[in-house]
């Protein structure tokens, strides 16, 4: 039986690989001759500014009935700390890792322009079957057991590919993991069915807020009681592929509770969104998600309120990030590895200069240390062993060595760094978000 639920997963990865030879964009759009115009018209709003209601593509509703909510089991506890994945783990990051270098890598320059993924990327992305990882088989996932450490190494793998086309890959499973986690038989019920199928809804975790030292504990969006259920006010910032979003998981302080977390579909009256464009993360599309007086029912409620809930979110949201830090400072290593060895400087390799060997020999030293920190932390989550003092020094390695990385990367490069035929001045870029960001991605 374990071997056939085995090869029952690796079938469910493996099916992600046939979508690399597919072509990017939509076929109908494509014969009509109207991708670039589309295109041109989405970029042009993005970069204007817009404000328009939320998404009203999908209606979600409950098909059938769970006597009680379906969670993965914890992991099995280790006897000893062991960074080496699995045979399952290997063949997943293997597909994602191929997956980033031939779809996320080749895109991530016109997304950024454009502030928006390319035409069909996103859907090629869901094919590959994220989503579905932290889904329970009873649901139609494939997971069998909670995997946080699996998580941090794909969210790894699509971050070397590219950090803002990974964060609008992950969105969605970020949302579909809250309900896996916290969600009652109901709330399953009503949305999961949605992530495991073929059409996976935008969705969005968000927490973030335009303040500064924006704290995520202490939300100014609000929640109070009604009648019927609550009514939240507030806005949510840098929300990835906000305009696009059908589901979003929303914090807000809920009257005399403290803060809590709200599920709103973007069709409900009072949700609007906005563009919010920021100095990274392009790719991701990123934009303001507006709530005025809007009208949820008592089961929006994710997690009951329990403030350990709230905490979890947060906690699990920055290992992501870390996680994240670590792909693309990977990647701006092995992007500079190969310059320094090649340009010349006085007739010799830059590499052979101490300034710059020392310098790259400090951006593998610090990555080492991150990703230890990240998985180490990933495991005892998902083992449900108290992991709060990892899980913060992994935040602040990542937000501190992962801002570094990309600073180093542009300085290496001289007056290369700083122009967008090189890749290294986006990594910084978006490596600076690590520090800044609350939510939006979640093991």
């Amino acid at each position: 039986m374990a071997q056939k639920t085995s090869h029952h997963k690796r079938d469910a990865m493996g099916f992600g690989l046939a979508v690399l030879n597919r072509l990017a964009g939509s076929k109908a759009l494509e014969r009509a001759g109207l991708t670039e115009p589309v295109r041109n018209v989405v970029a042009a709003a993005t970069r204007g500014g817009f404000r328009a209601a939320g998404a009203a593509r999908r209606t979600f509703k409950a098909t059938t009935r769970l006597g009680k909510p379906a969670r993965p089991a914890t992991a099995p506890e280790a006897d000893l700390f062991d960074l080496t994945p699995s045979d399952e783990q290997q063949l997943i990051v293997e597909t994602v890792t191929e997956f980033a270098a031939e779809q996320l890598r080749p895109a991530a320059a016109k997304a950024d322009e454009s502030l928006t993924p390319p035409d069909g990327l996103l859907g090629r992305a869901a094919e590959l079957g994220v989503t579905l990882l932290g889904i329970p088989e009873e649901l139609g996932g494939v997971g069998t057991e909670r995997s946080v450490v699996t998580g941090a190494l794909v969210a790894e793998a699509l971050a070397h590919g590219d950090l803002g086309l990974a964060v609008a890959v992950l969105a969605p499973s970020s949302v579909s993991t809250a309900l896996v986690q916290w969600g009652d038989a109901d709330q399953q019920a009503t949305y999961l069915p949605a992530f495991v199928g073929e059409n996976v809804p935008a969705a969005a975790l968000a927490l973030q807020e335009r303040a500064a030292l924006f704290d995520p504990f202490r939300p100014r969006t609000t929640a109070k009681r009604t009648p019927n259920g609550y009514r939240l006010d507030g806005v949510k910032s840098l929300v990835p592929r906000a305009a696009q979003a059908e589901l979003f998981v929303v914090s807000a302080d809920l009257e005399g509770r403290g803060p809590a977390l709200f599920i709103v579909e973007a069709a409900t009256s009072g949700v609007s969104v906005e563009a919010e464009p920021a100095m990274g993360l392009r790719g991701a599309a990123t934009g303001r998600l507006v709530l005025d007086k809007v009208s949820l029912p008592a089961t929006a409620l994710l997690g009951g309120g329990r403030s350990e809930t709230f905490t979890e979110v947060v906690r699990l949201s920055r290992l992501g990030w870390a996680a994240l830090a670590c792909g693309t400072g990977k990647a701006v290593l092995d992007y500079v590895i190969p310059y320094v060895n090649e340009r010349q400087a006085f007739g010799e390799p830059v590499s052979h200069r101490q300034g710059v060997a020392f310098q790259v020999a400090d951006i593998g030293i610090e990555l080492e240390g991150l990703r230890l920190v990240t998985l180490r932390a990933a495991a005892r989550a998902e083992q449900g062993k108290p992991y709060a003092r990892e899980a913060a020094l992994a935040r602040k390695l990542a937000t501190d060595k992962g801002m570094a990385i990309g600073s180093t990367g542009v300085q290496l490069l001289g007056g290369h760094g700083f122009v967008k035929e090189h890749p290294v001045e986006r990594w910084y870029r978006d490596l600076r978000a690590i520090g800044v960001l609350e939510g939006v991605v979640l093991l």
